[in-house]
């Protein structure tokens, strides 16, 4: 019979600090290994599924300045993620919303849910329309959003202005792009 602890496991005695069992990852390096490795599955399925699916990809800045990101409009409905800044890229029939890819809730990372199109929380399982729209679970507000506009075939996110929808309605609910 084997004994659990909650202390992590102490680092070899020879120094090896080349193993990446030893490196210690930071927080946000978790949540984009595991994002990508979600959106290689999803992706995976989306190829099975190309019908009806709705694609997850990565995507990156394309211009930084300050506190805006800037990004190419996405050429379809789907879900982008953006694992260097935290950010949900998602257009949803002809509408885009950057939103926190830390649920509300207790910031773990959210996942899509091809199937039923809607982002879900895996760890209490909070659930959202594809607009970051609360639907249920333990979360007692909407996906939070950032500050949005459109710049030519551009997308910029403002990551300084992050809007709750409990907090600021209005705000929220503006936070969009209409294509």
């Amino acid at each position: 019979m084997s004994s659990r602890t909650s202390e992590p496991a102490a680092a070899p005695e020879d120094g090896c600090v080349s193993c990446p069992i030893a490196v210690a990852a930071t927080r946000r390096e978790f949540v984009r290994d595991g994002l990508l490795g979600m959106a290689g599955i999803l992706a995976s399925l989306a190829i099975a599924h190309r019908a009806s699916a709705l694609p997850v990809s990565a995507i990156s800045t394309i211009a930084r300045a300050g506190d805006t990101r800037t990004y190419p409009i996405p050429s379809s409905d789907g879900v982008h993620i953006d694992r260097d800044e935290d950010v949900i890229l998602m257009r949803w029939e002809n509408v885009v919303y950057a939103f926190s890819l830390a649920c509300p809730h207790e910031h773990t990372a959210l996942r899509w849910i091809d199937a039923d199109k809607r982002f879900q929380c895996p760890r209490h399982k909070s659930r959202y329309e594809p607009d970051g729209t609360f639907i249920s679970g333990r979360a007692t507000r909407s996906m939070d959003r950032f500050a949005v506009r459109r710049e030519d075939a551009n997308i910029v996110v403002d990551f300084s202005i992050l809007y709750r929808q409990d907090s600021d309605a209005a705000g929220w609910r503006a936070a969009v792009v209409s294509l």
